[in-house]
Parts: structure tokens; sequence; C-alpha cells
């Protein structure tokens, strides 16, 4: 983890990197997609969700929740995924929807700089060095 200046530019300007993004997009969905299958199935998917511990933790702190509500924004946060409702995420819907959400985070953020405690593999990370890079260029 490193903490790391971010604002909404960064965000749009790497989603609106068809190269980068979808490059990205495509790593991350294989190494998702353990059975490789071109498919990301609920228990593929469900464990990218938990390691992001958004919903386990508060300001960075653990917290007890009750395993049917997590079980529900798991299921709910699946079907934003899996547009077609076929059952499984193929990988233009893993990018559309993350692509939705980055922008959705991007807006949220605005165009002032925070600082932000970021993973080492994230998709914000990526944006920053991505970011870090054109400027050293």
């Amino acid at each position: 983890m490193s903490v790391e200046l971010l604002d909404g530019a960064t965000i749009v300007s790497f989603v609106e990197d068809e190269e980068a993004f979808n490059g990205l997009i495509h790593d991350r969905f294989s190494n998702l997609d353990t059975n490789h299958d071109g498919f990301l199935s609920y228990s593929e998917i469900l464990k990218e969700f938990q390691s992001m511990r958004v919903f386990e933790t508060h300001f960075g702190i653990d917290v007890k929740r009750d395993p049917d509500e997590l079980a529900h924004v798991y299921d709910s946060l699946f079907e934003k995924f899996d547009h077609d409702a076929n059952g499984a995420v193929d990988l233009e819907e893993f990018k559309m929807e993350t692509k939705r959400m980055m922008l959705a985070m991007a807006n949220g953020l605005g165009f002032l700089p925070v600082q932000m405690l970021l993973e080492e593999d994230s998709f914000l990370k990526k944006a920053v060095e991505r970011e870090a890079m054109k400027m050293n260029a």
C-alpha cells in the first residue's frame, strides 16, 4: 500500500486511454478467470469483491457485518456486472462495469486532489502510476 495524490481527472484520463485501461482490464479478468473458460462465475468474482474489504471495514477498521447482509451486497454487485443476467460475467461486461464504477469514483472525487491509501495492484494505483509516467516523460 502507498499514499498517493489522486483526483478525478487522473481516473478519467486513465479510463479514456483505451490501450492502458483495456490492458489492465484484460489482465485482471484473466487472473480472476481461474478455470479459463472466458467467463467470471459468481465464486470467481466474489474473491475479488471480498479482497477489497470495502464492506468489512469502516475507515480501515474491521467491522463485524451480518453475513446475510454481506451476501446480499455481493449478490447485488454481481448482478451489476452480469448485464445479460446469464449467471456469468464476460470480458466486455467486466470492462463496461469497471469503467462505469471508475468514472463514478472520478465524478465523486472531483478535480481537487486528495490523498488516498491505495493497494499496489489496484486500478486506482495504476491510474496514478500512468499519470506519473506522463508527467516524467
